[in-house]
Order: structure tokens, then C-alpha cells, then sequence
């Protein structure tokens, strides 16, 4: 049982890991080799908790050195971030039903009755802004669930886990 325990262990950890949706959009015709420093928007609002906010700002630099971008003071372009948390519409259900008939007549009644709870999930949009020239020139728009109770250590790996999903596909390949 001993050996069985850290196998299950490991199996919910993975099944409880929800996965994170990416999507880009950038413009077209943008070199994106000219960018290789940047700064963030001092008034930034990332609807993240002031601590979170840290972790992924601190997750963002690392992985933005990774490429090759530094962070400077007189910057090629601006990183503004913004997220926003909602609920998933619940989809598990059980259906209780009542019906009868006969002699051409028939009543029915269905209810149904919600199994656990929807989900909290979060979204978190990155905008890299070339406030010189193009404007909004890339954009990656994150979804995954999020758990407000979660560790401080979970919290970091899932923003880690986001921003290294959400960088891997910078720059876009033509």
C-alpha cells in the first residue's frame, strides 16, 4: 500500500490540473525582432491581488530574459496585463422525473438538480503596446481555473505555469 500511495498521489495532482487555454492575436507584418526591451504600464490594473501580481510579473521577467528581452527604463514597448475571474455555467446535473398516462392523457414533470459546484476560472490578457510606432502589436488572452484558496506555492507554479504557456508562442511564427 505503501508504493500505491504516492501513484495515487501523483494521479490526482495531475487530473486536478486543468488545462490552460491560450489564444493569440497579433499584427500583421510586425518585426518582431526590433523589440528587445521592455517595461511594464506604471498604472496597471491586473485585477490580480497585490501578491499574485508580483508572482507574475516576477514569472513574466524571467521567461521575457529567456527570449532574449530585457527589462529597461526606456523600453521598445509596454507590457500591460489584465485579468478578470467568472464561474463556469454548471453542466452536471441528475434528472428527477414524474410522469403518467393513459387514455390520452400524459403529464410529466422534470427537475434538475446541480451536482457540485461550477468551476472559478480566470482569465488574464497580456498586451504588448509599441507606444512609438504600431500600437498594440501582440496579444495573448490566457483561460484555466483558478482556485482562490489555493498556497502560496500553487499559486506561483499555476502563474508560472500560465505565463510560460502564454510567452511560448512569442514571437509568433510567421
Amino acid at each position: 500500500m505503501k508504493v500505491l500511495s504516492p501513484v495515487i498521489l501523483m494521479l490526482l495532482i495531475l487530473s486536478s490540473c486543468a488545462p490552460i487555454r491560450v489564444t493569440y492575436d497579433y499584427e500583421k507584418g510586425t518585426d518582431f525582432s526590433k523589440y528587445k526591451t521592455y517595461n511594464y504600464y506604471g498604472d496597471m490594473k491586473t485585477g490580480l491581488s497585490e501578491l499574485d501580481t508580483k508572482r507574475f510579473l516576477e514569472s513574466m521577467d524571467a521567461k521575457l530574459e529567456t527570449l532574449g528581452i530585457r527589462f529597461s527604463e526606456t523600453p521598445d514597448f509596454y507590457i500591460d496585463i489584465k485579468s478578470s475571474e467568472y464561474r463556469e455555467a454548471q453542466r452536471n446535473t441528475v434528472g428527477v422525473g414524474l410522469g403518467g398516462g393513459g387514455r390520452n392523457v400524459g403529464g410529466g414533470l422534470s427537475i434538475g438538480i446541480p451536482l457540485g459546484q461550477s468551476n472559478v476560472n480566470r482569465q488574464i490578457i497580456i498586451d504588448f503596446v509599441d507606444e512609438k510606432g504600431k500600437g498594440l502589436f501582440w496579444e495573448a488572452v490566457s483561460e484555466s481555473s483558478y482556485n482562490p484558496n489555493a498556497t502560496p506555492e500553487n499559486r506561483t507554479a499555476q502563474l508560472q505555469a500560465i505565463v510560460n504557456k502564454t510567452l511560448s508562442q512569442y514571437p509568433p511564427k510567421p
